[in-house]
């Protein structure tokens, strides 16, 4: 299972950059160009991407005001944004309410196919890009970003574009009720990182400083939504997990497992309405399921590791052998047992229909939907959702950004080891980032 597959962590507040001097910066930025140059990474837009981005950026407002007439006006709805402290775009936003049957969860995520699709230098940039590439204290965007940290961006207290996912989820099993995906206007009333979504948790009078003004805190209940949302979340995971979804970090906390599970859901109900309902090819996520002698394997190799033990009643259903054994086992061997069980795990693809499923998350049906900013793959279903347009190449667009994104998960894999090597510890400096010193 990749890590396109899981929600990504958030950075440590309250810690400053890693400090390098600059030589050291040199020779990252030479060990950079040196790897884009090895997997084809454009690194930098052609002009007439970024004059385009920059184009869709003007009159944002009234254009917003314009579409009004054929959008769902959701900006009543108590609405915020979740994400990492350094996150400089915000693509996806949530809110919730309980009914007598029911919860209703919606996951708005930013309109990009409104700004970017077919035809436009944007879009063949996408395309060719395949995705946004992450490597510790540096960012090779799909989009340009004067676009995507703008209008794209679900900044609070501003009118944006967004495509909605509502579902209606049965409180019995938190099946779907009703799945309805539209075209909308949302209005952000907050922006939480995921340590203040933490202590809207623990108090959920603190949401006040976090709203524009205070006064607001009784109108938007903005800590209540957080708890409603958290309560939900937990009982989606323990569900997942207790289907047979795999859960390799079972230790997430509450602001990650909220995120994780409100994606997880809006990605599976979108990808079943097009497949049920609409009966269409997209852009699905694919994830064989390794042999019953590589499970084993892993499962063995796991049952060895110094103070670990597989309980013995699970072994006949590998994933939840291991969610089990990952939730008792001791700190110090958690990232064995994960890495005993990525070695076994084939690599999930893109594919232009969903059999075959997605093996680890125990999904008959599974795509991705929630982030059209740094993936190929969103950006298209996207557009397949608004328009039921089919894309001519689509097995193509399927090979080629499962090739990228091999590409770029081998090219963070390489950076890594270069960062190790030069003393530097990968984690800090993808949590905290990078700054350079000048010599005394």
């Amino acid at each position: 299972m990749s890590n396109s597959d899981q929600a990504q962590a958030g950075t440590p507040e309250g810690q400053g950059p890693v400090e390098i001097d600059e030589e050291l910066a040199r020779h990252l930025r030479n060990k950079r160009e040196d790897l884009f140059e090895k997997f084809e990474m454009p690194h930098e837009f052609p002009p007439e991407v970024i004059e385009e981005a920059q184009e869709r950026t003007e009159n944002v407002e009234a254009e917003i005001q314009a579409a009004l007439d054929n959008r769902t006006d959701l900006r009543g709805l108590t609405t915020w944004t979740t994400d990492p402290i350094d996150a400089q775009d915000f693509d996806d936003a949530l809110s919730v309410e309980e009914r007598e049957d029911s919860y209703v969860l919606w996951v708005h995520i930013a309109d990009v196919s409104h700004y970017v699709h077919p035809g436009t230098a944007m879009w063949s940039e996408a395309r060719d890009r395949g995705n946004t590439v992450y490597l510790p204290g540096h960012t090779v965007h799909m989009l340009p970003p004067v676009l995507a940290e703008t209008v794209c961006s679900l900044v609070p207290h501003e009118d944006r574009l967004a495509h909605t996912v509502e579902m209606h989820l049965d409180k019995e099993d938190l099946s779907y009720d009703e799945i309805d995906i539209y075209k909308s206007v949302i209005r952000s009333d907050a922006r939480l990182t995921y340590t203040e979504c933490e202590t809207v948790l623990d108090n959920p009078a603190a949401a006040a400083e976090f709203l524009e003004e205070p006064g607001m805190l009784e109108e938007v209940d903005l800590g209540g939504k957080n708890q409603l949302i958290w309560g939900l979340a937990e009982e989606m995971h323990e569900q997942r997990k207790a289907d047979g979804s795999l859960v390799l970090n079972p230790r997430r906390d509450r602001a990650h497992t909220i995120i994780e599970e409100c994606m997880l859901k809006a990605n599976k109900a979108v990808t079943h309405e097009l497949m049920w309902t609409r009966r269409v090819e997209a852009m699905y996520r694919v994830h064989p399921q390794p042999s019953p002698d590589e499970w084993s394997e892993a499962l063995r190799e796991i049952q060895e590791l110094d103070g670990v033990s597989v309980p013995g009643g699970t072994w006949g259903e590998p994933r939840k052998a291991v969610n089990a054994t990952l939730e008792e086992a001791p700190e110090r061997q958690l990232d064995q047992i994960q890495w005993a069980v990525m070695k076994v795990m084939p690599r999930a693809k893109y594919m232009h229909d969903p059999f075959g499923g997605h093996h680890a998350l125990n999904f008959e049906i599974y795509g991705h939907f929630t982030s059209p900013i740094r993936r190929l793959s969103d950006l298209v279903n996207h557009w397949i959702v608004a328009t039921n347009e089919m894309f001519e190449d689509l097995v193509a667009l399927c090979e080629h950004a499962s090739e990228r994104q091999k590409d770029a998960e081998q090219c963070e894999r390489e950076y890594k080891k270069f960062l190790e090597e030069v003393g530097l510890d990968p984690a800090a400096v993808n949590n905290r980032g990078i700054e350079v010193v000048e010599e005394a």
